[in-house]
């Protein structure tokens, strides 16, 4: 995809001209560039805090011209050839999603100017594909613009990169590109017009399946197989001694399309959640039925709209198997798992002597780093945890996430080290202040202490500053004003359950929501029915109902009280004996990797195990 048109190749990131709207085009000869510069966090391209793509390939570009002149975005993809099968753009001023239709090369339907011409992986595009924004229509041609092709500087005035040719027969339009090895695949329209366009394409039940697998007993596993000479294995250890899940040389495997399916799913879902985060938080009668203290109302608004592109991780919990993909939540708030995941499970391969596909979270470390490094955090941040012994380990993790990124920061167990100084900031024991913090800490807990006070009896959220007794509270530190907090508070919302009745009313039948009510519609009662509380974690109070109307699984917790939803029942694939939960990772927005969940039961708790996951094939 390196080949010049034009003239000699200029050094990568060098201007070689403009797109029509005065956007640039710059060169993306990688073969310039110091293999030491390879930096991952330095080559994501962003406009304000919109992701526009790694520089300066062909989807930046294409994602830059529609963001400047039209202000709309498509969802992150892995390659350009992806590009065809997403049906949505988001409009970045309000996060309305708008219809994107495609249209087959040799369609009935004409290409416009804006529009985006796709092309398969193969060829001159090999593995990657390639995406243009047609720039002009002319009588047997159309002109395009493009990154990634040419790389050398067009001439004075000229704002596109490649003519390519355009017949017309029996009134269906063909694109014939400058290079003899590729595939257009088509163009793409924003319109609400689906006339001649493409349905989305399906991954085949059978590409979807989670399969078992294991490994040759050789006793790689025991004893202590961790290594207990880095901090982050050894807190690991400390927590759950040297073990991953029930026998660790079963382990189970994914195809690469399962993969491109999840990470379109969790893009797209990760949207679809911020879009019913914008409605609730614009409606007081919809934000009532999350349980919210009114106190509290201004706040969130406020986070939203100064923070809304400050979340840093989350985690989405699927099912998937044969017949399809559903999404269950999104633990936007306080998502974990990402140590197991990452570097725990990259020793398990490491020492099992695992020889076949790797793992799709071995990049979670460095999306995170480099989301930090994008972020507007502070150059020092308190990494603020529970006294548990898993929030030990994941709390390391992302001090290493951070340390990469260039931040300086110091982990808090509990909050016994915190006080005020004598003019009432918050400090911690080195006497510095608290101004900068990432937590373990889930949002609902210090919701919950400002239940305990009256909505009345205060102006405002009831916060201590310089209290004479010798005590900081949650609230003292997550709700101060100065404190800026990852992740932010509006992150309360999709992390509710009570999204979910409103996810299914905003798109209603969607591939990937499951039916989901405040009660037991005639739908629920014909499908069965999970009972969630709203607020509940990690698997506490659920109880899954057939249709029947015989009682599953139930767990207990500490949630019982709290005003449930009823989602439609989707159960688990039991795979080699085992529940099998697939979780993502969301990173500054987008996917970051995948993990999998596993128990003999059908709910997924906070003891049950990750499994050992590998990506193979297709």
């Amino acid at each position: 995809m390196s080949t010049s048109t034009i003239g000699q190749d200029a050094p990568f990131g060098t201007l070689l001209g403009y797109a029509p709207g005065g956007v640039a085009i710059y060169s993306s000869d990688y073969s310039s560039l110091d293999p030491q510069d390879a930096d991952d966090a330095a080559f994501r391209s962003y406009i304000d805090d919109e992701y526009m793509g790694h520089k300066w390939q062909c989807v930046e570009f294409a994602r830059r011209f529609l963001f400047l002149n039209y202000g709309m975005v498509f969802t992150d993809v892995g390659m350009a050839w992806e590009i065809f099968s997403l049906r949505f753009l988001r409009e970045v001023v309000n996060d309305n999603i708008l219809p994107l239709q495609a249209f087959a090369n040799g369609s009935p339907r004409a290409p416009v100017v804006g529009a985006l011409l796709v092309w398969q992986q193969g060829g001159e595009f090999n593995d990657t594909g390639h995406v243009a924004i047609v720039t002009q229509l002319l009588d047997n041609k159309i002109r395009i613009a493009e990154q990634n092709v040419i790389h050398s500087p067009l001439p004075p005035g000229q704002q596109w990169t490649r003519e390519l040719a355009m017949t017309v027969e029996n009134g269906r339009y063909t694109l014939h590109d400058t290079f003899d090895d590729t595939t257009i695949l088509g163009w793409m329209i924003q319109t609400d017009d689906a006339r001649h366009s493409l349905p989305q394409p399906e991954v085949s039940g059978e590409a979807l399946r989670i399969r078992g697998a294991r490994l040759k007993d050789k006793g790689q596993f025991t004893g202590r197989w961790l290594d207990e000479r880095h901090p982050l294995q050894k807190a690991y250890a400390q927590a759950n001694g040297h073990i991953i899940n029930q026998d660790p040389h079963q382990y189970f495997t994914l195809s690469e399309s399962a993969e491109q399916e999840l990470i379109k799913a969790t893009n797209e879902l990760h949207l679809m959640y911020l879009h019913a985060t914008d409605k609730v938080l614009k409606d007081d009668g919809l934000l009532a039925l999350f349980d919210i203290p009114k106190i509290l109302w201004p706040r969130l608004r406020l986070s939203w709209q100064r923070r809304r592109h400050d979340m840093i991780t989350g985690r989405m919990d699927f099912c998937m198997d044969e017949r399809g993909l559903k999404v269950y939540e999104y633990n936007a708030d306080s998502a974990s798992c990402h140590t197991e995941a990452g570097p725990i499970l990259d020793r398990w391969a490491d020492r099992g002597g695992v020889g076949v596909g790797r793992n799709p979270a071995e990049g979670l470390l460095n999306d995170l780093a480099g989301a930090w490094k994008h972020s507007r955090a502070r150059p020092f941040v308190h990494i603020m945890q529970d006294n548990d012994a898993e929030e030990s380990y994941h709390a390391r993790f992302m001090q290493q996430a951070l340390r990469q990124a260039g931040f300086h920061s110091k982990i808090v167990r509990g909050l016994d080290e915190l006080r005020w100084d004598a003019a009432g900031q918050l400090i911690d024991g080195d006497g510095r202040p608290v101004n900068c913090v990432w937590k373990t800490w889930a949002w609902e807990t210090a919701i919950e202490q400002v239940r305990e006070v009256s909505e009345t009896e205060y102006a405002a959220v009831p916060i201590r500053t310089g209290h004479p007794r010798d005590e900081v509270r949650l609230i003292d530190v997550l709700l101060r004003p100065e404190v800026l907090v990852f992740e932010p508070l509006w992150t309360v919302i999709p992390g509710n359950k009570a999204i979910l009745p409103i996810l299914w009313s905003l798109f209603p039948h969607h591939r990937y929501l499951l039916d989901t009510d405040f009660t037991v519609n005639d739908e629920l009662m014909q499908t069965g029915y999970a009972v969630k509380p709203i607020a509940g974690r990690c698997g506490s109070n659920i109880d899954l109902v057939s249709h029947q109307e015989e009682l599953l699984d139930k767990t207990s917790g500490k949630f019982a009280d709290q005003k449930n939803i009823y989602q439609q029942l989707w159960c688990l694939p039991n795979v080699d004996g085992k529940y099998i939960q697939v979780c993502t990772f969301t990173v500054g927005g987008s996917y970051g990797g995948t993990c999998l969940r596993g128990d003999d039961a059908l709910v997924i708790k906070k003891e049950s195990d990750i499994e050992p996951l590998r990506v193979v094939g297709r």
